[in-house]
């Protein structure tokens, strides 16, 4: 049961998934409206959110962001309310913006963080303590020591802190892990994952100066294989290699060491039987080539003891040619973005949407005495509790590539360690 009462939500960040704004004006990613905002609008015409702020780094960037929403949203969904509060005011520049717009909030008041990856832990740590439900945009941090002190500061707090690791609702996915419990012991892992060389230009504020493709990209497939493997086998050493030259070209300009690919090889140490391992490897890219049909190229391979399964989501089964753009595969089930026959918004389906409505859903149960945030670790949920390894894996690949040698991942105690 869910209740009736709606909650206030602080969105922090203002780019592509949040409005579908870029440095560079108006995405041409599958996210041209956003993904947040835009779920959060909805979620208010539907009675579960109240008021809704938004705070990035530059004030000056809300005029045009206001009147991409207006012209995309306003002007193509019925009965959407756009107001939101703004952060920081008057077009200032302010980084710590963030602070004063979660200090007007109240205690079971809700933030959503899609910022740069290096900002997620003094975000989301700041809204915590002062009682505020949070969820973060993978990856949740990039120090499993960060990940840590979350864990311990949403439970002192009692507080509803997650990850938004939106692949965990994708329904193609969720009927995998179900098939792969029936598959025995686990072998062996492989991911794939990549964006066209543009993203370059999408990311270059950011790309190799406060975060890598590791962290942007293969984190959805660490987590994937971590929820698989959640009660099969555990990870225990992590070996990372990468190609680098593109990003760093004349071309696109990052800094140096951005590298282009990169891949982690996890080996996973079975949770019944000391003979069985297993490895993963997860590769991530976003140097792919330009126009290849999809905005984001991924599939996967599990390999048990008794079977094996394959998921191509790039490819699935939906083609669409247009004289302009050529032949795309689209993914409806990600975000819908065309309006029902009354000219509502009609994506509420799409798991991209499902993973923010879960944690609001989530928060208001908490608000209202109805559910306890501990309970929904054992529903599946990409709680903190539940990611923690995807992050352990994350950064000891980090490691591995600049110390150039293999990391441990050990439990100590209550938690989990590198060394």
């Amino acid at each position: 049961m869910v209740s009736d009462k709606k909650i206030n939500v602080l969105m922090c960040g203002t780019g592509e998934y949040t409005t579908g704004w870029t440095g560079s004006g108006a995405s041409q990613s599958d996210k041209k409206i956003g993904v947040v905002a835009l779920t959060l609008f909805d979620l208010r015409r539907l009675g579960k959110v109240d008021w809704l702020g938004m705070v990035g780094v530059n004030g000056g960037k809300f005029p045009a962001i206001r009147e991409h929403l207006d012209k995309n949203i306003g002007g193509v969904y019925k009965d959407m309310n756009l107001t939101f509060e703004e952060y920081p005011k008057e077009g200032k520049v302010d980084p710590e913006a963030y602070k004063a717009a979660i200090d007007e909030l109240k205690p079971g008041d809700a933030v959503i963080i899609f910022t740069p990856d290096s900002t997620h832990f003094p975000i989301a740590l700041y809204a915590i303590e002062r009682g505020l439900h949070v969820l973060i945009t993978k990856p949740a941090v990039q120090k499993l020591e960060h990940h840590n002190v979350l864990i311990e500061a949403a439970k002192k707090q009692g507080v509803v802190c997650w990850v938004e690791h939106h692949k965990r609702y994708d329904p193609t996915y969720s009927d995998a892990k179900a098939r792969v419990s029936t598959l025995g012991e686990f072998n062996f892992f492989n991911a794939w994952m990549a964006q066209p060389k543009s993203q370059l230009e999408t990311f270059k504020a950011w790309a190799g100066k406060d975060s890598d493709i590791s962290y942007y990209l293969s984190s959805h497939h660490v987590d994937i294989c971590c929820w698989i493997l959640q009660d099969i086998a555990i990870p225990t050493r992590v070996v990372a290699s990468a190609a680098a030259g593109i990003a760093t070209s004349q071309a696109f300009q990052c800094v140096p060491n951005t590298e282009d690919t990169i891949t982690l090889m996890i080996d996973f140490q079975s949770l019944k039987s000391p003979h069985h391992k297993g490895t993963a490897i997860s590769t991530a890219s976003w140097t792919a080539p330009l126009k290849s049909g999809v905005h984001t190229s991924q599939h996967w391979y599990y390999m048990g003891e008794k079977g094996d399964l394959a998921i191509d989501q790039a490819h699935r089964g939906y083609e669409v040619t247009n004289d302009d753009t050529g032949k795309a595969w689209v993914n409806p089930f990600y975000m819908k973005y065309s309006p029902s026959m009354t000219g509502h918004f009609d994506g509420q389906r799409g798991y991209g949407y499902i993973s923010i409505e879960k944690f609001i859903d989530a928060s208001r149960s908490v608000n209202e005495g109805q559910a306890k945030p501990e309970e929904f670790d054992g529903h599946g949920f990409p709680t903190i509790q539940n990611t923690v390894l995807t992050t352990a894996i994350l950064h000891a690949g980090r490691i591995s590539l600049d110390e150039k040698r293999p990391v441990n991942i050990k439990r100590d105690g209550d938690k989990w360690i590198l060394e």
